[in-house]
């Protein structure tokens, strides 16, 4: 693994535009705009960095399925600020029955220097984002500035395959695909309406529509769209916890369609994923795998031994709300009423100033291909950079 230095293309900004990356640069708080694709540098690994990383992303895939299955069977829903029983309830049906739900993808958040075994930082498994740029905009960089090269990337294919593949377990009609106007940013409307691409390849007919124009027919106890359709399938790019959470979230839990086509509505991803979407589950990996060579040393009830840590917030994102402990001092307290998973202190990697993380998709459970966003500082937030990487041996 190794940074490199490179002149960006001279029209990069409207090519990757054109290719549906709109939100090419990031507004800093001083107002000044800088770039979020960043191909000023690139990223190159060997194969065999590659494929070990690959099987690295499929066993942890796999330990974070069984570590699902053992809160399941262990009712360790409080655990993960789970409270609600009626939720709990929905979370463990939906697992039980999950392979007549569809899920599509997910995003493995890994700490990597090219020298050690890959670390596991964080799962994003249930409104992961940073998909378009690395599906589309880095793939057609790398065809144009390394023509003959690879790239682990298949996300775009796998994901047109993945909906093939499932089709027979979404409910009749439309897919609607729903994201939220909060986003003023635009990223996740512009990943929504990239996986509603992805569906509409497969052959799906689809629907666009933002989550606060889905409507609640208190006759029928359906949800609809705008045109008063029963809405039976529904891809959202809007958390669980925030779904179940909202004023109609009881309806979302009661109305939930787990894979017995009763007329409600199956949503994508499905309730388990709120299983593998918090952080507690990097505390109970531990637990379950203690020592595991990709994982680090986390826990649940404080930071107890761990001398460098990380506090995260159970459902945190982006960064928002971490709290670094480095060993030199006390480090910032926690919030009050916030819960919080203990993770050992691990650096992301510092390239001449740039603090990396890799972004492992998985797509229908299987290995998919690499996103890279670089940060300055400890702590990968909004204002981090997306850094194209390629294969070269």
């Amino acid at each position: 693994m190794q940074r490199h230095v490179i002149d960006p293309r001279p029209d990069w900004q409207r090519i990757v535009e054109e290719q549906g990356l709109v939100y090419p640069l990031t507004r800093y708080p001083d107002d000044s705009l800088r770039p979020y694709w960043d191909e000023s540098a690139y990223y190159s690994f060997s194969l065999g960095e590659v494929e070990a990383m690959e099987e690295t992303v499929a066993e942890l895939h796999e330990l974070c399925l069984q570590a699902a299955e053992h809160i399941v069977a262990n009712n360790r829903f409080r655990e993960l600020g789970i409270t609600d029983p009626t939720l709990a309830a929905l979370v463990r049906r939906s697992w039980w029955e999950r392979d007549r739900q569809p899920s599509l993808y997910g995003r493995f958040d890994l700490r990597y220097d090219g020298a050690g075994p890959a670390k596991l930082l964080e799962y994003n498994a249930d409104t992961p984002t940073s998909l378009l740029e690395a599906a589309g905009p880095q793939w057609f960089w790398m065809e144009e500035r390394f023509p003959g090269a690879d790239q682990w990337n298949s996300i775009h294919e796998r994901l047109v395959d993945a909906w093939r593949r499932q089709a027979h377990l979404l409910a009749p009609g439309p897919v609607h695909f729903a994201h939220s106007r909060v986003d003023v940013l635009g990223e996740d409307q512009l990943t929504t309406a990239y996986l509603l691409e992805t569906a509409q390849q497969a052959g799906l007919t689809t629907v666009p529509i933002a989550m606060e124009d889905i409507g609640w027919d208190s006759l029928s106890r359906r949800f609809v769209d705008e045109q008063l359709r029963f809405m039976r399938t529904v891809f959202k790019l809007y958390p669980w916890e925030w779904l179940a959470g909202d004023a109609f979230g009881g309806h979302v839990v009661d109305t939930a369609d787990l894979g017995g086509g009763a007329g409600g509505t199956c949503w994508i991803e499905p309730p388990w994923k709120m299983l593998l979407s918090n952080k507690a589950l990097l505390a109970i990996l531990w637990e379950l795998n203690p020592g595991h060579p990709n994982l680090l040393p986390a826990r649940l009830d404080g930071p107890g031994e761990l001398v460098r840590h990380v506090a995260k917030p159970l459902l945190g994102r982006e960064g928002a709300g971490v709290l670094i402990t480095d060993g030199t001092g006390p480090g910032p307290q926690p919030e009050a009423g916030e819960r919080y998973c203990w993770q050992e202190f691990a650096p992301l990697p510092d390239f001449d100033g740039n603090r990396t993380v890799l972004g492992a998709w998985v797509v229908d459970g299987e290995p998919a291909g690499l996103g890279i966003r670089e940060s300055a500082g400890l702590i990968t937030d909004e204002y981090a950079r997306f850094v194209p990487h390629v294969i070269l041996d």
